[in-house]
């Protein structure tokens, strides 16, 4: 029953690419964070909390060490948060994040982080929730969005084997639906697939069953005509 949204700042810091060898032996890599990101990414997460009704938004650091850097970051998710008073603030050291999510991971809402920290994170709470097969995922721009499954695991142990579970593909489909402003058809997938996962007749091997990719995505576009056969004339 863990319910928690990660956003996480996907252009810059430590993954900048900002790298260069000072000397023989010595490598330097710049990580980069500027106002301007880091005020977009907290405004977006205390927006969205604020448009689904969650009631709190946890900043996560490590300007104990890197205090300017980490610490423009905590400024910029500050200065949002005056603006949101009815939303609850908090700020965590990554540190002690990474433990509190294995440890009570019920305790976090929405959770907003620099690029690295977001990376660890949303691959910690893709294994606390059952695997990079469940979790959804999206990169969302100003101009552009993409979707895809919220944890970059290639898979390629078990390329051709078609054991793959093929959930997180289908809820990044969702929200890829909803964001085109098609919810009835989000909607229709999304009782579906969460009908076929909660029934546990039809699983993959990541969910402790023994069907096949095929056999579980048959099962969710047969769930799918079953659905929309009882329904209403016009409602799905």
């Amino acid at each position: 029953n863990v319910d928690m949204i990660i956003i996480r700042e996907n252009t810059e810091g430590e993954y900048s690419g900002v790298e260069h060898e000072v000397y023989p032996g010595v490598v330097e890599s710049i990580k980069v964070v500027t106002k301007a990101s880091s005020l977009r990414v907290a405004e977006y997460a205390f927006e969205l909390a604020y448009m689904t009704g969650r009631k709190k938004v946890t900043a996560v650091h490590k300007a104990n060490i890197m205090k300017l850097a980490d610490g423009l970051f905590l400024e910029a998710t500050r200065e949002v948060a005056k603006r949101y008073p009815f939303i609850k603030y908090e700020e965590m050291i990554i540190d002690n994040c990474a433990m509190q999510m294995v440890k009570n991971p019920w305790q976090f809402d929405v959770m907003v982080l620099p690029n690295l920290y977001g990376s660890i994170v949303q691959n910690i709470a893709t294994g606390i929730t059952g695997g990079p097969g469940l979790t959804a995922g999206a990169s969302l721009g100003c101009n552009y969005q993409l979707f895809q499954q919220g944890c970059r695991h290639t898979g390629k142990d078990i390329a051709g084997h078609r054991i793959s579970n093929p959930s997180a593909l289908l809820f990044s489909s969702i929200l890829m639906l909803r964001a085109l402003g098609l919810p009835r058809f989000a909607d229709l997938i999304d009782t579906a697939l969460s009908r076929v996962l909660s029934e546990k007749k039809v699983r993959t091997k990541d969910i402790g069953g023994k069907n096949t990719t095929d056999e579980f995505t048959n099962e969710v576009c047969k769930t799918i005509e079953d659905i929309r056969k009882n329904s209403r004339p016009g409602s799905v």
